[in-house]
Order: structure tokens, then C-alpha cells, then sequence
């Protein structure tokens, strides 16, 4: 992760990966004692995905809370 997104997976920071159909999505995180992983796919509708710089976009906590819940 870090070689490939120039990202420290250890500072806190969260990635959220897209799967091609935009149905579902993984979120990985370190919470400073291990990793966690959280995946959601959606049966009816894609994840809005929003416009990224270099493949990086930075949200908003209202953003993150929407993505998570699947709106669309």
C-alpha cells in the first residue's frame, strides 16, 4: 500500500477500494492495534464514487458516513 499509494497505512488514514462494477466496496484501516477490514456490496444500485486526483480523493466525514451506508 505504501509503495502503490505513496500512503503510511499506520497513520490513521482510511482506504476505500471500488470494485469494478461499483457494487461493492472494501474498507481497510489500522486502528493503531491491528487491521480491519470491512466490505459492503450493494444488490440494486453502485456506489457513488467521487472524483479522485491520482486515484486519491479525500472525504469528508459526512462523505465517508454516506459512502458507507451506500447511498446513491
Amino acid at each position: 500500500m505504501q509503495e502503490g499509494l505513496g500512503r503510511d497505512r499506520f497513520a490513521g488514514d482510511v482506504f476505500v477500494f471500488r470494485g469494478r462494477g461499483g457494487s461493492l466496496i472494501k474498507v481497510l484501516w489500522h486502528d493503531g492495534i491491528g487491521s480491519s477490514l470491512y466490505a459492503k456490496r450493494l444488490d440494486h444500485s453502485r456506489f457513488v464514487w467521487p472524483m479522485t486526483v491520482d486515484g486519491v480523493a479525500a472525504l469528508a466525514a459526512a462523505q465517508m458516513s454516506y459512502l458507507l451506508e451506500g447511498c446513491c
